[in-house]
């Protein structure tokens, strides 16, 4: 982690924190139950739930897990921007590891890099057992904010 402060939205409550974005969790992370369950700086942690979120062969779709990593990396991005940006993702990849068929996966979203306008993180997301489904990197940019 950089030496960069983090704005006040790092001191919020989860539920404060979500009523201080514009649109709270965004209508595609609410459809597919996401709920952050851990949030700070230096970590943020989300659930969802396999079903409903799964793909023909009723495994949990690969797409989905990008969502929940890109939720978790925008949070992230969100706490330690300059209290004059915003992020915006630039770059995301996934490597799916195994797969789930029911029950809850949680991810856990690390900072790689914070700068004064970038900001990376790692995404892991585990299912109950804690074995590894995913892997994931998001990389935002952190934008002036209109």
């Amino acid at each position: 982690m950089s030496d960069q402060p983090t704005t006040d939205l790092a001191t919020l409550s989860i539920d404060d924190f979500v009523a201080s974005m514009p649109e709270g969790m965004g209508a595609l992370s609410e459809k597919m139950g996401v709920k952050i369950i851990e949030l700070g700086a230096d970590r943020v942690v989300a659930t969802m739930p396999v079903e409903g979120n799964t793909q023909p062969y009723g495994l949990l779709h690969g797409g989905a897990s990008v969502v929940l990593a890109e939720t978790l990396g925008s949070i992230g991005s969100a706490l330690v921007a300059p209290p004059d940006r915003i992020p915006v993702g630039v770059d995301i990849s996934a490597t799916h590891h195994r797969s789930a068929t029911s029950g809850t996966v949680t991810g856990v979203a690390t900072p790689a890099h914070v700068g004064r306008s970038m900001a990376t993180w790692e995404i892991v997301i585990s299912d109950e057992r804690g074995k590894r489904l995913c892997t994931s990197r998001i990389t935002c940019a952190l934008v002036p904010a209109r």
